[in-house]
């Protein structure tokens, strides 16, 4: 079954509630667990209409996580964080006041939180089996706006990147993204069913630390003038070479579970993938010596085809 789908993109209308409420109840079923529904439905809807009251558009709705620990995500255009509800001893009372919307999303959530994007924010909950039958959930945010420029030893090596595809590379940051919260959220809320997410999620901290975020600030750029490919010109210490070979083969891994479904991410694709390994090897090549070669010009990318996993 494709749970790792695209979104659901939903008007800022009323209606929008209702129609993502019947897209999570049917993926809920595809799942098999309609255990979930209740709250899936009751914990959707809330989010939906914040969106709506208080976010901006883009929004969309979408299932991520694992079969056994599905989570919801709703996303909107606005950075600005939600405001966690009060505390009320009284789940009888909560259920039936007007307006405690994120309050009736900790009911119904076994975890649940927000990611805070520079275009946006993602609000997540993963549904309970029973609305008020377990203690309410506390939230869990965290912020993924972009670093300051890291500093570079006076032994780092200057790299040029030729001909970098920007569509390529905002898309690549985008699907990134989503991977990096999926492991770093499997981490937080059950890190004893999923150790490997937090070894992974350090070791993706570790990749982060060594590529240059001048790229994604000049990528963004990029992309509001219309350009299609940019040449940079950056610096990268040498001792991210190791560490870029083994993110080269993480990345392949990842993308296999993906595709056999054990994460309800979406994998890279062909294009994206091609993109992606000719981006970091022009790292590893440049601090071996060798002359940048322009993206276009680079030869193709064995694609994943059958890769598995067990």
């Amino acid at each position: 079954m494709p749970l790792n789908r695209d979104p659901l993109s939903l008007s800022q209308t009323p209606r929008a509630a209702a129609d993502a409420r019947h897209w999570v109840a049917h993926i809920c079923r595809e799942l098999g667990r309609e255990d979930l529904l209740e709250c899936a439905e009751l914990g959707t809807s809330e989010l939906v209409a914040n969106a709506i009251l208080h976010g901006l558009e883009p929004i969309t709705v979408r299932v991520r996580g694992t079969a056994t620990h599905p989570r919801i995500e709703v996303s909107d255009g606005s950075s600005e964080a939600p405001v966690p509800p009060v505390a009320t001893a009284d789940p009888d009372d909560l259920l039936a006041t007007f307006g405690r919307g994120l309050s009736i999303v900790a009911m119904a959530a076994v975890a649940w939180g927000a990611s805070i994007e520079d275009n946006g924010k993602v609000v997540w909950f993963e549904p309970a089996t029973g609305v008020g039958d377990h203690e309410a959930a506390e939230p869990v945010f965290d912020s993924l706006t972009e670093p300051d420029v890291t500093t570079r030893s006076d032994h780092a090596v200057a790299v040029r990147l030729l001909g970098l595809d920007v569509p390529l590379a905002f898309s690549l940051s985008r699907q990134y993204a989503d991977l990096r919260r999926e492991l770093r959220l499997l981490a937080v809320a059950h890190q004893d069913a999923y150790p490997l997410a937090a070894n992974l999620s350090a070791m993706f901290s570790s990749y982060e630390r060594q590529l240059p975020s001048e790229v994604s600030f000049a990528v963004k750029r990029a992309r509001r003038d219309g350009s299609e490919a940019i040449d940079l010109d950056v610096t990268v210490e040498p001792e991210a070479a190791p560490i870029l070979r083994t993110m080269l083969e993480m990345f392949d891994l990842a993308d296999a579970f993906c595709k056999a479904e054990r994460l309800l991410s979406i994998q890279r694709t062909p294009e994206q993938r091609a993109f992606h390994v000719w981006y970091l090897s022009e790292y590893i090549r440049q601090i071996d010596g060798e002359a940048p070669v322009n993206f276009r010009q680079s030869e193709p990318v064995r694609s994943l085809g059958d890769q598995q996993v067990s």
